[in-house]
């Protein structure tokens, strides 16, 4: 049986190949998924990064099962996006551009969420999504999650 983390991953390549692209996309590139109405917190976000950063590559990985959660829970999130948007930008810079993005999901259904914000030139020399550490429990006393949970359902 696969893990939640790998059943959930739905990386997705939005732009035609350019040459410069052509080797990246080729070596990295995976099938585009169609979204899952199930996960409706997930496909939001998706498509939030995706109309806002226009990446070139985007992973959002659904980590809630990591958590003190109940099952099927869509709260902790990792998104990988690379994007041109952020050549030139801190990683702050590029972090804030996240956020803005997904402010709506941050404020209300999405307790946790890890960024990794690229550009293609470095996707290109590390295509790898970095792992998220074990749960410490920090949510078990945090009163909020329980209202965001809920809000995801609603």
């Amino acid at each position: 049986m696969l893990s939640s983390a790998v059943r959930t991953a739905r990386p997705l390549l939005l732009r035609p190949l350019t040459s410069s692209s052509r080797s990246l996309a080729l070596s990295h590139h995976r099938p585009q998924m169609a979204p899952d109405p199930t996960r409706p917190v997930e496909t939001s976000i998706r498509a939030k990064l995706t109309e806002a950063l226009q990446p070139a590559h985007l992973e959002v990985l659904n980590e809630s099962h990591m958590h003190a959660v109940p099952p099927g829970s869509e709260s902790h999130f990792r998104v990988l996006v690379v994007s041109e948007r952020f050549e030139g930008l801190p990683l702050l810079q590029r972090h804030r551009l996240v956020n803005e993005a997904l402010r709506d999901e941050l404020s209300s259904r999405v307790h946790a969420l890890a960024i990794q914000a690229k550009t293609p030139q470095q996707w290109d020399s590390n295509p790898a999504l970095a792992k998220s550490p074990a749960c410490m429990g920090g949510s078990k006393h945090d009163e909020t999650v329980a209202d965001k949970l809920k809000a995801g359902k609603d």
